[in-house]
């Protein structure tokens, strides 16, 4: 079994309501859709250990595997929102530093 990588003990707390309501939509409507555990595990492509920690909102489980949970139960929309692209497309320029920034960042760098 791999070695978590991630606890509740690190993460904002945030993170860990979202991943556990996430969680909680999965399992309820995984049930409201009457999907047997299986059947959702087989059009995932995880195990039912992987399901259960999905359900129970671990952050050890993937991202991927969260956002195809929710995508899959028809959630991805609501759960997840799409971005902007303003909060993601990268502007034309690069960053240019001064001189002076250069030089400190080397001192730093040693």
């Amino acid at each position: 079994m791999p070695r978590k990588l991630l606890t509740a003990e690190v993460l904002p707390s945030l993170v860990e309501e979202r991943l556990d309501t996430w969680g909680k939509a999965i399992r309820a409507q995984r049930m409201q859709q009457r999907i047997t555990a299986e059947d959702l595990c087989t059009r995932l492509g995880v195990s039912r250990g992987t399901l259960r920690r999905l359900e129970a909102g671990d952050p050890g489980a993937g991202a991927g595997t969260y956002l195809t949970a929710l995508l899959t139960l028809g959630l991805e929309p609501i759960a997840t929102p799409a971005l902007s692209s303003d909060y993601w497309r990268v502007p034309g320029q690069r960053v240019k530093h001064t001189q002076h920034e250069r030089a400190d960042a080397k001192l730093a760098y040693f």
